[in-house]
């Protein structure tokens, strides 16, 4: 298919990813919009869920999206992976990464919220526990985490995960109950005994 310069002479909307790439390749800001607002959303709140912050998530999407901007020119249609799929591990690597940069503060050690509200050490405590379930989740093996990221951190539906991943429905339940008792025990081990509404 022979596409157009720009993607205003044509129904952008109505383009594949891998068209619109193409045309992000060659400085199409129009494309690249279309491109970003059918992934955008389900991007961010991955990233946000990942990382238990909104600025984080943020900053981890802008990042992805530069990186889309910057690498259009060397997608490849028929390089066998589609772009959603490819943009999912950019953005959860990306938000995994800066989990781990970030240091542990001992519950000693945080000051009292200036309100001396009893929230400000709930929220400690919850920032703490969400940081011991991202260490946890980069021991278990790639198709568990996956399926459990999918599922529980990106908001998926269990049919919509099994299609993303390439699977049955059946396996992909299959596939995450193993993933999350694996992550239990993992986290068992580190004396994280209850995942109240996170798992």
């Amino acid at each position: 298919m022979v596409l157009p310069v720009n993607a205003s002479e044509i129904d952008a909307e109505g383009l594949g990813d891998d068209d619109l790439l193409r045309l992000i390749s060659g400085g199409d800001r129009r494309a690249f919009k279309v491109l970003m607002s059918r992934h955008g959303r389900l991007m961010l709140a991955l990233a946000q869920r990942t990382t238990g912050n909104a600025a984080d998530a943020d900053e981890v999407l802008q990042e992805a999206l530069l990186k889309v901007w910057q690498t259009a020119w060397q997608w490849r249609p028929d390089g066998g992976a589609k772009f959603s799929s490819w943009f999912y591990r950019v953005v959860l690597n990306a938000s995994l990464d800066r989990c781990r940069r970030k240091t542990m503060t001992p519950l000693d050690d945080v000051d009292d919220p200036e309100d001396e509200s009893p929230s400000g050490y709930d929220q400690v405590a919850s920032a703490q526990r969400h940081r011991m379930i991202v260490m946890a989740m980069d021991e278990l093996p790639k198709r568990q985490k996956e399926a459990v990221t999918l599922f529980y951190f990106g908001e998926m539906s269990a049919p919509h995960a099994a299609l993303f991943l390439g699977m049955s429905l059946s396996a992909f339940e299959s596939l995450l109950i193993r993933g999350k008792r694996t992550l239990r025990e993992t986290l068992r081990r580190r004396g994280i005994r209850s995942l109240g509404d996170v798992l």
